[in-house]
């Protein structure tokens, strides 16, 4: 009788007969690759850095703004300052960094997906390709929502608030602090937007159900308004302006839910018929 030939380890299986250290290796590689797309956002965000900061950064600052026309806003120009001595050249390469961040975003979520999805039993490059494509789309739609809605809200919201109408207290703002507050509810709504991502990740291995996000879909509206009140200022508009995208996502995260869960039930059935053929 003759032997059977040895087994062949295909390429797709290679991430099941990694060592730890291997794993290691391969997600340092990912950073690294990860952070040269950031980097090269921040080199594009600085050859056009004078459109960033005009337009971009200060655009909301300004009652042209074109957004206040849209969402309805009755703006007035914001006063910015610099109180600190290097405090717009802090803000100038904070700036490039998240410019650079943002650019260089789905190049830095393809290399850490990339790295993740093999756990999730998906090993098929396209498969990566479209979720790092998804993950990417959220995370932009989250990053323009608070760019284009909340910001907006928030800033004229600050503006126009006084403790006193005696006209003694000015509101001029740190530019320092207002690039901050910029770049924390900016990302923040990108972050907050890929709820449906980490429902979908987390129904693909079995951890979340769509049962269970129905059953707790009261408790979920309350965070939802507790994440606006800590996000927003605190008028009720803005807050529902910020809730009901939330409470939108969380709808949306139980249908994506309710997929990856058929999907998982199909790829098990496959794996069992194989093994028992």
């Amino acid at each position: 009788m003759g032997q059977d030939p040895p087994k062949v380890v295909k390429p797709a299986d290679r991430t099941d007969q990694m060592s730890f250290l291997e794993h290691l290796e391969e997600l340092r590689w990912r950073i690294i690759k990860g952070m040269i797309g950031i980097v090269v956002g921040v080199i594009v965000a600085f050859i056009f850095s004078d459109f960033v900061i005009d337009a971009v950064l200060l655009g909301p600052t300004k009652a042209s703004f074109f957004m206040y026309d849209i969402i309805k806003v009755d703006a007035i120009d914001l006063t910015l300052q610099s109180r600190k001595l290097p405090g717009q050249f802090f803000t100038f390469w904070g700036m490039l960094f998240v410019s650079g961040f943002l650019i260089g975003s789905p190049i830095f979520i393809f290399q850490m997906w990339a790295f993740i999805e093999p756990a999730l039993e998906t090993k098929e490059k396209w498969k990566t390709i479209v979720s790092a494509f998804f993950i990417t789309l959220f995370f932009l739609i989250g990053v323009a929502f608070g760019y284009l809605i909340l910001v907006p809200f928030a800033l004229q919201f600050f503006a126009s608030f006084n403790i006193s109408d005696s006209g003694i207290v000015r509101n001029d703002f740190d530019i320092n602090e207002y690039f901050s507050s910029l770049a924390m509810w900016v990302v923040s709504c990108g972050i907050i937007f890929q709820i449906p991502i980490v429902s979908y990740a987390l129904s693909k291995i079995g951890i979340l159900t769509p049962a269970f996000l129905r059953q707790y879909r009261r408790h979920a509206l309350i965070v939802c308004l507790v994440m606006a009140a800590l996000l927003t200022p605190p008028d009720p508009i803005s807050q529902i302006l910020i809730a009901m995208p939330l409470a939108v996502l969380y709808e949306f995260s139980i249908w994506v839910s309710h997929v990856a869960g058929k999907r998982r039930e199909k790829e098990l059935q496959e794996a069992f018929g194989e093994t028992e053929s």
